[in-house]
């Protein structure tokens, strides 16, 4: 089927459901391929090709979501009627839609994902192959290469058409180090909104040694010592504070829900005066960017904490809709006067955001950072005089409601007297984000962005977070000695 039948298709959805009492719908369809291939014990263990299609239709009537999809474009007005019985009203409105279009070229590096297969496979072989023999200690590389593009479709009854086209590429590495009876890991990533063309084999192989380097070190890493000491968070650790503390509670949807520590802050100060926390989908080539969002709002800069002071949240459309008009619900929720009045003027920031045709958009981060500061990256090392350097971080969890956190660190040293000594294992940091955004004493003039897959209400979508290096002067580490 071609293009212009399914826009024939997605326009009459729309206004039947429109005609049918429909607040607002819109309908998104997504086409794509996607590659994977996996290598472990020194061998390609699987290649894959897949290919989806599909479209989801989400109404909203009475601030109330109702919501269906298919993977049969022929099914569409079927999902369509299904969804009508639902409304059971009868109207005659006419809709004329107008496409909207941005230049893509600022957004993804390129669209080249079409390489040779055996080009694929020679990247993974290669990264393996490397690393074996310049990290001597290394005894299994578990590598994996991922590529693919989606085109989307996004219509609404507002009458906008948008089309975008969103390239990937990933790359995740894995090595094992072994040393007598001592076991250590070493992970690394790579990602980006664009092909291969953008790539080089320099960048696969950079990741790869990283994380060899990071497993063999561990070997020799003395027990972390537990209790309270100074931070030095460096850039290339990750923004993994800052988008699981900080971030998620300041997505709309948690905050008016009364499940984020952020609720009734906003105008106060929530962070020291030289921290800027920004939420940007428009930053080309990285991997939470895309031109248009899930509903079709073009992506921007959303300043959220500025020199301190909370700004904003980040907003969907369903949000956007439910806060200014539900009557009901803002009777039911106390609200600040400042958020009153950012009430006023509030619409979609462009981060409503979905994993595929088959969920409903919800509020999400794109690239989420802490601008950088004026502090020089050594110096804050050197004045520290006895803490932790945190180079990698891990995973970890955190309650959006009260902003405690628990991260493990994958890779950090002891500070003495202002230098680097040895390296430690086994260590975590526990705190709550609100408060070390109020006690971060040095903020670096550097900044770096780690990729990942951010997971929400059962929906994974691409993320990138990032910090510049920083001093936290107390913290509670977890350790073993």
């Amino acid at each position: 089927m071609n293009i212009d039948k399914k826009l024939e298709i997605f326009k009459k959805a729309i206004k039947i459901l429109k005609n049918a009492g429909a607040d607002y719908v819109d309908i998104y369809y997504q086409n794509g391929k996607s590659f994977n291939a996996h290598l472990e014990e020194n061998k390609i263990e699987s290649t894959s090709f897949s290919i989806s299609e599909g479209v989801g239709i989400r109404v909203i009537k009475n601030f109330k979501v109702y919501f269906g999809y298919t993977n049969d474009i022929d099914n569409t007005l079927k999902v369509c009627n299904s969804l009508k019985e639902s409304l059971k009203e009868n109207k005659n409105i006419t809709l004329n839609f107008i496409k909207k279009e941005l230049p893509l070229e600022n957004y993804y590096y390129d669209f080249e994902i079409e390489i040779p297969l055996e080009r694929k496979i020679e990247i993974l072989k290669t990264v393996n192959d490397e690393i074996r023999k310049k990290y001597k200690k290394i005894i299994q590389v578990t590598a994996s290469l991922s590529d693919g593009i989606s085109n989307i479709i996004i219509l609404n009854s507002e009458g906008e058409i948008v089309f975008d086209k969103r390239p990937f590429v990933l790359f995740k590495v894995l090595c094992v180090a072994k040393n007598v009876n001592n076991l250590q890991t070493g992970y690394e990533s790579l990602a980006i909104r664009g092909g291969y063309k953008s790539l080089s084999l320099e960048n696969f192989l950079e990741k790869g040694f990283k994380a060899a380097k990071r497993a063999e070190l561990l070997l020799t890493a003395k027990e972390a010592p537990a209790g309270k000491f100074p931070v030095v968070l460096a850039s290339e650790a990750g923004g993994t504070i800052i988008h699981e503390a900080v971030g998620h509670g300041l997505e709309a949807d948690l905050v008016f829900q009364n499940m984020s520590v952020y609720k009734n802050k906003l105008g106060e100060k929530v962070a020291k005066d030289f921290i800027t926390v920004i939420d940007d989908g428009t930053l080309k080539g990285y991997f939470g960017t895309t031109a248009f969002d899930d509903e079709g709002t073009p992506t921007q800069k959303t300043v959220l904490i500025e020199n301190g002071i909370l700004k904003g949240f980040m907003i969907d459309k369903f949000w956007s809709f439910k806060l200014k008009e539900d009557k009901e619900f803002l009777s039911k929720i106390s609200l600040t006067e400042a958020e009153k009045e950012f009430i006023k003027n509030i619409s979609s920031t462009g981060n409503g955001r979905r994993q595929s045709f088959s969920h409903v958009p919800i509020p999400r981060m794109r690239n989420t950072f802490i601008a950088p500061g004026k502090d020089n990256p050594e110096d804050i090392i050197k004045d520290t005089k006895k803490g932790i350097l945190v180079l990698k971080m891990g995973g970890g969890e955190v309650n959006t409601v009260t902003g405690d956190f628990m991260f493990e660190v994958n890779e950090a040293y002891m500070i003495e007297n202002g230098k680097i000594t040895y390296p430690i294992k086994g260590a975590s940091l526990i705190g709550n984000g609100p408060k070390i955004l109020m006690e971060i004493d040095a903020l670096g003039n550097d900044l770096h962005f780690i990729p990942g897959i951010c997971g929400k209400d059962g929906q994974g979508v691409p993320v990138t977070d990032g910090v510049p290096t920083l001093r936290i002067p107390s913290i509670t580490i977890g350790g073993t000695a």
